[in-house]
């Protein structure tokens, strides 16, 4: 192999591995959401979850993401790990899609493909959809560009002694299967490892019976992307990804029987094919399509196991329990210690996998909804303070407000990174919505550590409010409180419940218009000191600014819903 032949293999690899990312990209963005939805409201009907966990894998051309996410959604407890097994198995067999389009010979069209979507995408600028198209024609014409370059590369390699003797090994099944599980791993896609497999076929440089036992490796090395996602995560987060490995473990372990050990029969155009192992069954079945053939067994191994284990998948739940149980002993987190909730490693580092799931948006909604939790009791805490006079309480108060500046931090940075490669329009609005949901919590937690400062003034300079000052300082607790908790509320976010918020923000100001005008009042009958006019005039502007953020909360919070 020449020089010249190594770096068009280089090119051809390129070319294939972003044409696959192209498609999936674009694939994602034309019908992610409907995806993520239809997923996270699964019912627990076996059959309907491997037809769901198929089809969306199929859509997709990754197994791998569709695991994620599901272990993302085992995670926050939005699935069942029972319900968790039948995506699993679906989601091997709708990988079987990109071996069956890579069998095709698609060569002689590749370049119209890439042409189209190009075009589509460089002067289609109004329709998102068609761009989308355009973006999927693109990436497959690339994909197939791809494969042309590989399979030329690589044709002198028939020749290679070196790598003929090298390649022979692979018919030793353990090897096989390491080689296969150990490079689909490093590249995290197993459907990459087949296409490449086929071309490797189609070039002649690695017989039918070896590739088998290649290809049945990158089903065990497509769980490493799983088993990232789920550090970090909960335990039955953790099972799912088991369940993902003992899957293509077992069903790796049946079919190298059944290619070296067991006999099996066919019929053939009605030759009976005697006892040889699957692989003569399919070796008879398509004789001289080496690519067709690899498909095939990839698509026999999925659909047979799924068969196999579809009755024994809640065995499967049972054995992950067993295997990972329940800790009731371990490192625990110090009392008060600050840390994320809910967000983490969703995805193993891969967020971008399936775009922003519906798992990284409910997960930023709980830890906002925490965020917002500690917020509110400051705005209580802080108005307690200051009508009780006590400077105990303030410790808690700054505590809390630390925890909520940790946790817009933090969230801040999550979202931005999420921002960064967000490809799907709706979903970008909607984590940028929550971008400034974080940044209004946490004024609102400063405006309450500053009600809760007024305190320590109001005892250093034993600064007393009159009585109706008292009054009125009760009423803009009892009002801001209701504003907060309204955005608690199960049906925040839709038309009528924006329109109370608004009303109580409305409510908020008027009452400030109000309380100034009395303070001013209480200045000319010579009841307010000048320190106390001063000091009351700071916590009537608090309180306005909390009904401020409250509104932007609310009118954030419905875009979201209506994006949904």
């Amino acid at each position: 192999m020449e020089l010249t032949d190594f770096i068009a293999l280089l090119g051809g690899l390129a070319l294939f591995l972003y044409g696959m990312q192209m498609t999936s990209s674009g694939l994602e963005a034309a019908a992610g959401d409907r995806m993520k939805t239809f997923l996270e409201r699964l019912t627990a009907n076996r059959f309907m979850g491997v037809l769901v966990g198929a089809g969306i894998t199929a859509a997709i051309q990754s197994s791998s993401a569709t695991t994620v996410m599901v272990v993302g959604f085992v995670n926050a407890g939005m699935m069942s790990l029972n319900q968790a097994v039948w995506i699993i198995m679906g989601a091997n067999i709708g990988t079987c899609i990109t071996g069956i389009l890579v069998s095709l010979d698609m060569g002689a069209v590749a370049p119209l493909l890439a042409f189209a979507g190009v075009g589509l995408m460089m002067f289609v600028k109004k329709q998102q959809r068609l761009q989308h198209i355009g973006q999927i024609l693109a990436g497959l014409g690339v994909l197939f560009i791809g494969m042309d370059m590989m399979s030329g590369a690589m044709s002198p390699l028939r020749d290679s002694e070196v790598f003929i003797e090298m390649v022979s090994n692979f018919s030793n099944p353990l090897v096989g299967i390491l080689v296969g599980a150990g490079f689909t791993a490093v590249i995290q896609s197993s459907a990459a490892a087949v296409g490449i497999v086929q071309t490797l076929a189609l070039a002649e440089v690695i017989p039918f019976n070896a590739a088998a036992f290649v290809l049945f490796g990158t089903n065990i090395g497509t769980c490493i992307t799983a088993v990232l996602a789920s550090i970090g995560t909960s335990r039955n987060a953790k099972r799912a990804t088991l369940i993902h490995l003992m899957f293509n473990v077992i069903g790796t372990a049946i079919f190298t029987l059944l290619f070296v050990v067991f006999p099996i029969t066919a019929v053939v155009e009605g030759t009976l094919i005697l006892p040889g192992g699957l692989g003569k069954v399919v070796s008879a079945l398509i004789p001289s399509a080496p690519m067709a053939q690899i498909a095939m067994t990839h698509t026999v191994f999925n659909i047979g196991t799924t068969l196999i284990l579809l009755p024994l998948g809640n065995y499967l739940a049972g054995l992950a329990v067993r295997i990972l149980p329940e800790q009731v002993s371990g490192p625990v987190l110090e009392e008060g210690a600050m840390r994320l909730e809910y967000l983490g490693r969703v995805a193993g580092g891969k967020e971008n996998g399936l775009g922003v799931s519906a798992i990284v948006l409910d997960q930023l909604r709980n830890e906002l909804n925490r965020m917002l939790e500690m917020a509110r009791e400051n705005v209580a805490a802080g108005f307690d303070a200051v009508l009780s006079r006590d400077p105990e309480r303030l410790e808690p108060i700054e505590e809390r407000e630390e925890y909520i500046d940790f946790l817009n931090r933090e969230i801040s940075k999550y979202i931005t990174h999420l921002i960064a490669i967000e490809s799907n329009e709706e979903d970008s609005k909607m984590v940028s919505g929550y971008f400034a949901i974080s940044g209004n919590i946490e004024r609102i937690g400063d405006h309450a550590d500053n009600l809760a400062g007024y305190t320590r003034m109001l005892v250093a300079k034993d600064i007393q409010l009159s009585a109706k000052a008292q009054k009125e300082v009760e009423e803009m607790r009892r009002v801001s409180l209701a504003a907060v908790d309204a955005l608690l509320e199960q049906d925040a976010g839709d038309v009528k419940w924006l329109s109370r918020v608004a009303a109580s923000e409305q409510k908020i100001d008027d009452l400030t218009d109000q309380y100034r005008r009395h303070q001013l009042i209480r200045m000319r009958e010579g009841i307010c000191s000048d320190e106390a006019c001063i000091l009351y005039s700071e916590l009537l502007t608090d309180f306005e600014r909390i009904g401020d953020h409250v509104l932007n909360i609310a009118e954030e919070l419905s875009k979201a819903k209506t994006s949904l």
